[in-house]
């Protein structure tokens, strides 16, 4: 990402007549979604730094602190796998254990063609129809290990969900 392209997202953001201290949220999730990896670069952490005029520490513990923020390429597609009690009971552990034998990796991982990554993450707030994946912005729930493996087969296809 260019500067110009970082200082034209920024002036659209201040049109929206944000919070001062919303900004860098709202910024960080605009910046990660412009990457096809789903990431922030550590040079445009550098350039949101300056260009907001803050230290990038301030930056960095943002993007450390939020789980849907990386600092490392991710793939096309981000499973988040909820692991809760209301989930991992009825079926949870399961379908954890599935998505791992089936993409090859453990949470935090990248899947080797670069489609899937795999994250563990907390409530979803979906529990009445536990168990629960969220993967890039949409929710699946009611899950069974046969609905997950449709759900994998049909984004390996190319089908966006």
């Amino acid at each position: 990402m260019d500067r110009a392209t970082l200082r034209n997202i920024i002036d659209e953001l201040k049109s929206e007549q944000l919070e001062e201290q919303d900004i860098l949220i709202y910024l960080l999730h605009k910046v990660q979604d412009y990457y096809q990896s789903h990431y922030i670069p550590p040079e445009v952490g550098e350039m949101i730094a300056e260009e907001l005029n803050v230290p990038p520490s301030k930056v960095y513990e943002v993007l450390t602190f939020y789980t849907m923020f990386s600092t490392k390429p991710r793939g096309k597609y981000i499973i988040r796998v909820c692991t809760s009690l209301p989930c991992h009971v009825p079926g949870g552990r399961e379908i954890v254990e599935y998505l791992k034998k089936k993409l090859g990796v453990n949470f935090g991982e990248t899947t080797k063609d670069g489609l899937f990554t795999l994250e563990e993450t907390g409530c979803l707030g979906l529990c009445g129809v536990s168990p629960v994946i969220m993967i890039n912005d949409q929710y699946y729930g009611d899950l069974t290990v046969e609905k997950v493996e449709e759900i994998i087969e049909s984004l390996k296809g190319g089908d966006e969900k």
